[in-house]
């Protein structure tokens, strides 16, 4: 089962880690909130709020926005680089995610989050991204076109015991093909964001070769998803 808005409106992912947080450190509600309040008061609302996805926030955004635009950030790149102990793995067979780690480039989604609604949906997003401090949010130039737009991006954070630094590609793909969490195998959770990039026009030839390699390790085959439509 999927992650749903629903789950972030009830905070349903920190009690769901409350069970693993012997080997799942959770980050404290005063900690998480002041990184909150971190990243708000660098904010100017008259220029608007936006998110850059990499990932997941791009064919499961959940959070609402008014408009999205194709997205470049210099200096981070995409990759494997996070264990998963819940929602793509477990604690006995931890799977992985994507971060944003440093060094090259990366293509993405930028989201604009109306200045009404930012604090409520940028909570929600804190939500699902903050609550076991994997990551380090931070203020990031995207370049749309000739727009350059201020974005929250989320960046790993190396000092987390789940970041994992640069792992043998043999690896990736092995655990890649034999995870599976409360969200799902880490095998969908690459098809789907190598489908969801392809439906923007973004090519990303190192997925793209870890998915062919991911499938002949599983033997299955994969029928695309249709990427959700990102407007509203």
């Amino acid at each position: 089962m999927g992650l749903t808005r629903q789950d972030l409106e009830n905070d349903t992912l920190r009690r769901s880690y409350e069970h693993v947080r012997h080997t799942v450190p959770l980050v404290p509600e005063d900690e998480f909130h002041a990184s909150l309040e971190r990243i708000l008061a660098e904010w100017n609302p008259a220029h608007g709020l936006w998110i850059f996805g990499y990932g997941s926030l791009i064919w499961n955004p959940l959070f609402k926005f008014v408009e999205h635009e194709l997205a470049t950030i210099h200096g981070l790149h995409r990759c494997f680089c996070l264990r998963s102990r819940l929602g793509r793995g477990s604690v006995d067979k931890p799977g992985l995610m994507l971060g944003l780690d440093f060094g090259g480039c990366c293509n993405g989604v930028a989201f604009h989050i109306a200045a009404d609604k930012a604090r409520h949906e940028l909570t929600l997003i804190w939500r699902r991204e903050m609550v076991l401090g994997a990551y380090a949010p931070r203020w990031v130039t995207a370049r749309a076109g000739k727009r350059k737009l201020r974005a929250i991006a989320f960046v790993v954070n190396h000092a987390h015991p789940h970041y994992t630094g640069k792992l043998p590609l043999d690896t990736i793909i092995k655990t890649l093909a034999t995870a599976h969490g409360r969200f799902g195998s880490g095998a969908d959770y690459l098809y789907q964001t190598v489908d969801c990039l392809a439906d923007h026009g973004i090519n990303d030839t190192y997925l793209a070769w870890l998915r062919v390699e991911v499938m002949k390790a599983t033997g299955g085959v994969h029928h695309p998803i249709e990427c959700p439509e990102v407007g509203a």
